[in-house]
Formats: C-alpha cells, structure tokens, sequence
C-alpha cells in the first residue's frame, strides 16, 4: 500500500510550479521565471523517481493507486494509478518537460513567466492523463491539455499563428465532443460508475461496440493524428515556436495512441477485431502515402512534421494487429519518436534562431561553420531513418515483424517507410548539412553553445541507449500488453 500520494505529486508540481512562475509577472522578472521554471521543471522529473524506484515490473494491474472522491453525485473520483505504458510515457513528459524549458532559456523574450508557465502547466495536466484511472478525470486532463498548447501556438507563433491555433484547436475539440457522449454512455451502462476498470468489464454487444469504437475514433485519431484528419498537424508545427513543436511532437500525439490502447481495445474489442482492417488501411496510408508528401516539402519543420505522421501510423499499425511484438513496438515507436522528433525540431531551431528561416534552399555546408551540430543533426537523421542501433530501428522493426506473421503485404507496405524515411531524411541533411558553404548567411554561422549542446547531448544518448539496449523499456511493456492481449483475445466473437 502506497502511503505517499507520488502520482499526485508527478501530476500536480509541474501546474503548481507554472502558478508560481506566473506569480513573477511582466518581464521585468524573466531572469527569475526562468529560473522558477528551471526549477520546477526538475522537481516534476524528481518526482518521477519513486515511480521507477517502486515499480514492480511482474505486476499486474494499476501500482501507486490513489483514490478520493472527487463529485460524489456521479460517482466521479480523483483516481490516479500507473501501469508499465504510462510509466514510460509519464517520464517521456518530464523529461521533455525540462528539455523544453532550457530550449526556450534566450529564444523567448517577451513574455517569458507565460511562456514557461504555460509549458509546466501541460506537462502537469498530460501526466494527469497518462495517470487517470477515472473515465471522466481522464477527459477533463484531455481536453485541458488543450488550452496551453492552443496559448503556445496563438502567442508566441509564427505570421499565420492564429489559423493555425485555431484549427488546432477546433479539429481536436470537436473529434472529443464524441469521447464525451460514449463516456457518458458507458457510465450508464455501467451502473453509475466511472472507472475505466469498469468500462472494461462491460458485456457490450456488437452494434453497440461498434459506435462507442468510432467514437474514440474520431477524439484519438485526430491526435494521433492519422490520415485524413491529420491536416491540422503540419500548420501547427510550422507556426508554433521550437518548444510548442517539441511537445506537441513529442508527447501530446502520444494521447491519441494511449487513448487506443487503453480504450478503444479493451472497451470495444469485438469492434476492434471488426474494424482492425480499417485502422491497419489507413494507418498504411499514413505510412506511405503521407511518406511521399514528406519527399516535396522545402520548409524542414514541415518535413519534420510529414515524417511524424508517417511514424505514428506504426504505432495504430501495432495496436491493431493485435499480437504481442507489434503492440511493444507500438508503444516503443511512441517513446522514441519521442526522442527523435523532439530532437530535430530542436536542430531546426537552433538553425532558426541564427538565420531566422526554415528554408531548406536557404542553407548549404553547415557543416563547415558548425561541426558539432552537424554531428549530432546527422545522428537524428539516422534514427528518424530508422537506423539499426538507434531507437528509431527498435519500434519500426518489432512492428514490421509482427505484421509478418499477419501479412507479408502488410509488412511489406509498412517496410517501405523505412525507404521512403531515408529519402526525405537524407535529402534534407544533404541539402542543408553538406556541400560547399551556400551562402554569407551561412557562412557568419557559429557552432551551438553549452545550453545547446547539453539539450541535444542529453537527447543523443537517449537515442543511442534505447537502440542499443531496449531490455528495460521492453521489461516494463510484458505485462500490460500481455494482459491487454489476453483481455481482448477472449472478449473476441467467434
């Protein structure tokens, strides 16, 4: 029995710390909201430690649970418990959470305490979601998560920031309007409760599962997001500034793969089976055809933005073969991508803090003027690529290989990406990294700075560790896939 509330803590330092930095109000403190911030990025990591220190990775079911009640008339509790998924995600957000804060160190000028706050503030409420065991918690940490990033975007963006925060906006609170109706139909069905433990025990029939599958459907797809509601992704990233790229890349698409897995599979799974070869189609799309997309892009942010979407349809494309391998892979392509798009959206920005463009044809040779950076952007390249030994190959290939036992075409299409990957990847190296110096931009380049180099130091070992030794991320996945696996191979229809 856990007497220290730690899911609590992980879920509530980072937003009580982003209302303290917003306590130092205007400008004339940004010194000490970045330092606030600082602080309090790393005390939310800290608190994670307890988590990895007591998790026990033999365990079955939720560990660290907290329960209170929260609105009694309905039944709706302040629940929080972890497994070994949201284990890993929770500590995706915190890490990235501190990245995020030094990123922004001297890029943000103007309303630094809103700026940070705002970044604490979602790492808080995304914690809440990988952490809630309560359906209607849950929802509430959902669509929260909203709010700060819809902020990133409008204030601190690029020219068509407003468009781009709307759309952002829209595409996703619409698509969870109908998260909201099947909860609450779930809710009756249920008894009374919210508890998503409970929705997963629930005898549903088909045509009943059906509906509530599409439901989560259209709330999670739109996050993942998988094609065709992915068009709002690209605006976003091109607009938002490096530390909104880097959350929204690395941590707020994992809500909508978490949300499959920890809905739509075990709630709706006779529906899940149905409608498998749905989601495996338009996860291959995303694979392929928005692959190819990426190949024409000339601004590296929307490359970067393309390759995402491509990368996530491995982690639908896992979940919904519904065998053991592709769903570790799914969830490992999570963390990963995690690292890597995170990371070269960083290397973007520190090419646009100097020379203010994303332009591909506006660089040439940066690796005469900065080697180091170049070293490490060509190492990012290389496991968006999905090189061996990097953790961009560990995911991508354990989902491959599942699919093999499935389908040889499937698995065949999936492996294209890998091609199609390289192409837009090292076109883009090329393009900007290698070659003469292009130009007098260019050529007035210098070489990334301590603050710089320790960011994306950290992030390469990241890389390089999960590729070369996977044991431990895949230790702590054996027992909630397995009983996921478990849990919708017998609700199967026969």
């Amino acid at each position: 029995m856990n007497t220290t509330p730690v899911l609590t803590l992980v879920v509530w330092i980072p937003i009580l710390a982003g209302a303290l930095v917003l306590a130092t109000g205007s400008d004339r403190n940004a010194a000490l909201a970045r330092v606030i911030a600082l602080l309090g990025a790393l005390a939310g990591l800290l608190a994670c430690i307890p988590l990895v220190a007591g998790f026990d990775p033999a365990a079955h079911g939720m560990q660290f649970v907290e329960r209170a009640p929260w609105i009694t008339r309905y039944n709706i509790e302040y629940a929080l418990g972890v497994d070994g998924i949201s284990l890993l995600l929770i500590l995706l957000n915190a890490f990235t959470t501190v990245l995020v804060v030094l990123a922004g160190w001297k890029v943000i000028e103007s309303r630094v305490a809103q700026y940070m706050a705002a970044f604490l503030v979602m790492s808080g409420l995304m914690n809440g979601v990988f952490a809630a065991t309560d359906a209607m918690l849950f929802y509430v940490f959902f669509e929260a998560t909203l709010i700060p990033m819809f902020i990133v975007i409008g204030v601190w963006g690029g020219p068509n920031r407003i468009y781009a925060s709307v759309k952002f906006f829209l595409y996703t609170l619409l698509g969870s309007l109908l998260l909201l109706v099947a909860l609450l139909y779930l809710h009756l069905r249920s008894g009374g409760s919210f508890a998503i433990a409970d929705f997963h025990k629930l005898p549903l029939e088909l045509g009943v599962q059906i509906p509530i599958f599409l439901a989560f459907l259209m709330a999670f797809a739109v996050k993942v997001p998988m094609w065709p509601v992915h068009t709002w992704l690209p605006d976003a990233h091109v607009e938002a500034p490096t530390g909104g790229s880097v959350v929204l890349a690395a941590i707020a698409l994992k809500l909508g793969g978490y949300g499959f897995i920890r809905f739509s599979l075990p709630i709706a799974p006779d529906a899940s089976h149905s409608l498998a070869g749905l989601m495996i189609a338009l996860s291959l799309v995303a694979v392929v055809y928005i692959g190819l997309v990426a190949l024409v892009q000339t601004d590296m942010k929307k490359l970067i933005a393309y390759s995402s979407i491509s990368h996530m349809g491995f982690v639908t494309l896992g979940v919904f073969l519904f065998e053991r391998l592709g769903m570790q892979g799914a969830i490992l392509q999570m963390i990963s991508h995690g690292f890597i798009s995170g990371a070269m959206f960083l290397c973007v920005g520190v090419l646009y803090d100097r020379l203010h463009s994303r332009q591909i044809a506006d660089y040439g040779g940066v690796v005469n003027r900065m080697p180091v950076f170049a070293a490490l952007f060509v190492l990012f390249a290389m496991a968006n690529s999905g090189l061996p030994g990097t953790s961009g190959f560990v995911g991508e290939f354990l989902v491959i290989m599942s699919a093999a036992k499935i389908n040889f075409w499937v698995a065949f299409a999936a492996a294209a990406t890998l091609i199609f990957g390289a192409a837009y990847t090292l076109w883009m190296i090329k393009r900007v990294v290698f070659g003469a110096v292009a130009n007098d931009n260019v050529a007035g380049l210098h070489d990334v700075e301590p603050r710089e180099w320790f960011i994306l130091g950290v992030l390469a070992v990241a890389v390089l560790w999960m590729g070369v030794h996977p044991a431990p991320f895949n230790a702590v996945l054996e027992i909630p896939v397995a009983d996921l696996l478990e849990h919708v191979a017998r609700s199967k229809l026969p």
